[in-house]
């Protein structure tokens, strides 16, 4: 079949959830049997999300060839089977210097660059990439932020003459807010028909409405939506909150969403989508009675979203246990040596979150050195992995100062160093190791055990890197090197052999997590938890 293309726009404001939106609908498509995939174009200049703080923007994701991209990349992962790349992700950063490349190379011929052709081709170019491929049958693309936005508007103009130049062979689905205000007691209409109206001006009919609500919307309600908008009235489907976000798929299969979508496309509907797996992970994630605490140590707790991949890995895990997971978000800023024990005892098992900078570092040696004395299941991920590793250097091998040289190039015991690569690199945006790499691991060890492999492949995001100058020194005191990247030698694991399950990755596990392929090492995290846990509760006994 013909590629398909369907838009995902939104309106009235944002964090709507567009990304969840188009992700159930791909993992609706995909069950069906279709090739899907997604992509996210989002609006401001930055090249890519990467140098960005994740005050700004929450976690950044990373693909596997090594892409800094947008959060909701990670959502399109783990809802479908698909594996994003750089192309699943264009920013208006990315369109504009390309653009000004092609013009400083000559490729326009001495002809004034402008927004329309120029800009918009580029950007239709970039959107219709994936699909010329020839693996995909359908093309799903959202368009960050709202209608409204200036920034958006090259890309709906884009999109506006796409629609007309793909005809049948596209769809525009539209997600827009109803209010409830809580003192008059109703649900209000007007920010949507005023959304699409917006959308209307600029040369775009949506063909499906989905209404973000907390309350249910009359039937009635959504007929006069419909007519308001020009929509079908069996077209305007509502998006309430649910339970978990996995929920999702399964709340707009009831209302159709992807038959609409087939139909609206020239596909004849046929059967149901095999949602057999899906069912069973909701089955499990909602009807698990014993709960498993687990702290997560880091410095952005105020904006859970700069940790999205980690604490929808740890769902996953802790679902395949059997488990409902209870995560408590601890600030490395107001943790130390006095106050560790009553922030941690309750715990499990304590995950030691990545992140960049000196803020919140010494919180984060307080935490695994109070961890590491009382055998507390402890999972360190990139600058976790590496706060263990200076830990045990000052308190273990006796190294007092050392450290990284990313917080103090001084140091007399750099146990974490630049990367060799890096020294010489000034300019901060994609300088990083990045994306998949192979790692090799060490038999019969805790990393090992839980992949069931000893020759694994994870993504990477950082500069710095265990300084194998000290690794004898380490293994000699009781913290083993147990996977290492088979050309270049670099350490990516380190454990304490000797504890429950205390171990430290390079490279970061979780965006490789999804619903129906949960990490392996958070699995094996959560069961070390569990089973702590039940220990605890004999003993009380």
């Amino acid at each position: 079949m013909e590629t398909k293309y369907i838009f995902v726009t939104g309106g009235v404001v944002s964090s709507l959830g567009k990304g969840i939106v188009a992700a159930s609908l791909a993992c609706l498509l995909e069950a069906r049997g279709y090739r899907v995939t997604i992509q996210k174009f989002d609006p401001y200049y930055n090249v890519d999300p990467g140098t960005l703080n994740p005050y700004e923007h929450g976690e950044c994701y990373v693909t596997e060839d090594g892409q800094e991209t947008d959060l909701d990349l990670g959502h399109y992962e783990r809802f479908t089977n698909m594996r994003t790349s750089r192309a699943n992700n264009v920013t208006s950063g990315r369109i504009f210097q390309s653009v000004i490349d092609k013009e400083r190379r000559g490729d326009y011929l001495g002809k004034t660059v402008q927004i329309i052709p120029h800009i918009t081709d580029e950007i239709k170019r970039d959107i219709k990439i994936l699909g010329e491929t020839g693996q995909y049958d359908y093309v799903i693309t959202e368009i960050g932020g709202t209608v409204g936005d200036i920034e958006s508007l090259p890309f709906l103009e884009s999109v506006r003459q796409l629609r007309w130049e793909l005809g049948r062979d596209s769809v525009t689905v539209h997600l827009t807010y109803v209010p409830y205000l809580h003192a008059a007691k109703e649900l209000k209409t007007k920010p949507t028909q005023h959304s699409v109206k917006q959308l209307q001006q600029l040369g775009i009919q949506p063909d499906i409405l989905v209404l973000r609500t907390e309350k249910d919307v009359p039937a009635q309600m959504r007929v006069k939506i419909a007519q308001f908008c020009n929509v079908a009235s069996d077209a305007v489907i509502q998006s309430m909150d649910c339970q978990s976000i996995y929920d999702v798929p399964l709340m707009l299969h009831s209302q159709h969403l992807d038959e609409i979508v087939m139909r609206l496309t020239g596909q004849t509907v046929k059967g149901e989508p095999d949602l057999t797996r899906w069912r069973s992970f909701l089955d499990r994630l909602h009807n698990a009675s014993r709960e498993v605490k687990i702290g997560l140590v880091g410095k952005y707790v105020e904006l859970q979203d700069a940790y999205k991949s980690i604490s929808e890995a740890l769902v996953h895990a802790a679902t395949y246990n059997d488990l409902k997971l209870n995560l408590t978000y601890i600030h490395s800023e107001q943790l130390d040596d006095n106050n560790a024990e009553q922030l941690l005892s309750g715990m499990d098992g304590v995950i030691i979150a990545p992140g960049f900078g000196q803020r919140g570092i010494e919180g984060k040696f307080s935490a695994l050195k109070w961890l590491r004395e009382h055998d507390i299941s402890t999972l360190g991920i990139c600058l976790g992995m590496q706060c263990m590793v200076i830990e045990y250097a000052r308190n273990v091998l006796g190294l007092q100062q050392a450290n990284s040289t990313e917080m103090n190039p001084e140091t007399p015991d750099n146990v974490i160093d630049i990367m060799e690569e890096q020294k010489h690199i000034s300019n901060m945006g994609g300088t990083m190791r990045l994306g998949a790499y192979d790692c090799r691991l060490k038999p019969g060890s805790h990393a090992a055990a839980a992949y069931g492999a000893t020759d694994i492949r994870e993504r990477h995001r950082h500069r710095y890197e265990f300084n194998s100058t000290y690794r004898t020194r380490f293994e000699q005191a009781g913290l083993s090197c147990v996977g290492e990247n088979p050309a270049s030698g670099l350490v990516e694991v380190v454990e304490i052999p000797s504890l429950r399950w205390f171990v430290g990755t390079q490279y970061h596990p979780e965006y490789s997590s999804t619903v129906l392929n949960p990490s392996p090492l958070f699995v094996d995290f959560v069961k070390a938890a569990a089973g702590y846990a039940a220990e605890k509760n004999t003993d009380k006994q």
